[in-house]
């Protein structure tokens, strides 16, 4: 069975006098445990894609399964993390983590003690009873990474969570998420603008082509490149030839105006 299946997904977002199609006929398979990112030029439906592989909203046409069900039914099984951390201001690092436990009620001791835990392996242990404006920006990324595992979800969405962070920052949390990932054995979906995040994350990278979005190309990233962290894959031999090949295409997609 396969682990997460799109299939023929079609989507029109219709208004009182226009209708405009974000997706066109794409199908794509995920296998469990792995890391896959989404890219393309602007507009091409991969944050709309995202969105409906979380059971957010129905696509016009085409199914969306999770281990064979829909995933409007996979209440609780599907996390998100965004470009914003959208922590609570007026709550404690610890409540913080423990909302979506709460929302859930599903909040236990042992479920408590392994948010906590995660805390402290994101480095950030000391900070439970401090306030998110006291923390920096990537301190508040993996706060909300610590958040959305602390749930035990089986598949992870991550919507350009490192693009609002330096670049110091970015790489550096980069390597931490992926790694935990990796340790935790989750399956994970990056919608990402920058190549060189999906080659060095990613174990496949599915590049979309201009509105209406399609499935134009999927790219496997070399073995040697996923043994490594997303820091050393950047700077490994076999990385240029791969970005070169990504980038030759994804500049093909452009409009002639546009390049």
């Amino acid at each position: 069975m396969d682990f997460l299946k799109v299939e023929a997904v079609h989507h029109t977002y219709f208004t009182k006098t226009s209708a405009v199609t974000a997706l066109s006929d794409v199908s794509l398979k995920v296998e469990e445990g792995e890391f896959v990112s989404f890219l393309g030029p602007s507009g091409c439906g991969k944050t709309t894609l995202l969105s409906i592989i979380a059971g957010l909203f129905e696509p016009t046409e085409g199914t969306v399964t999770l281990e064979g069900r829909r995933v409007e039914t996979a209440e609780n099984e599907i996390g998100y993390m965004l470009q914003q951390d959208y922590l609570f201001p007026w709550k404690t690092i610890e409540e913080n983590i423990l909302l979506g436990l709460k929302i859930g009620v599903s909040l236990t001791p042992d479920k408590k003690a392994y948010a906590l835990q995660l805390l402290q392996e994101m480095g950030l242990k000391g900070v439970e009873s401090q306030f998110p404006k006291q923390l920096s920006g990537g301190m508040r990324q993996r706060v909300a990474l610590v958040r959305t595992l602390a749930t035990e979800p089986k598949l992870l969405m991550l919507d350009e969570p490192f693009s609002a962070l330096d670049y110091q920052t970015k790489l550096k949390l980069e390597d931490l998420v992926s790694g935990t990932l990796k340790s935790f054995g989750k399956t994970a979906i990056l919608v990402t603008h920058d190549i060189g995040e999906a080659i060095s994350m990613s174990d496949r990278v599915f590049l979309f082509s201009a509105r209406p979005g399609q499935l134009h190309k999927t790219f496997v990233i070399p073995k040697e490149l996923r043994d490594e962290t997303p820091f050393n894959a950047r700077n490994h031999e076999a990385y240029p030839a791969i970005f070169q090949t990504i980038w030759k295409e994804l500049e093909s997609l452009e409009p002639a105006g546009e390049r």
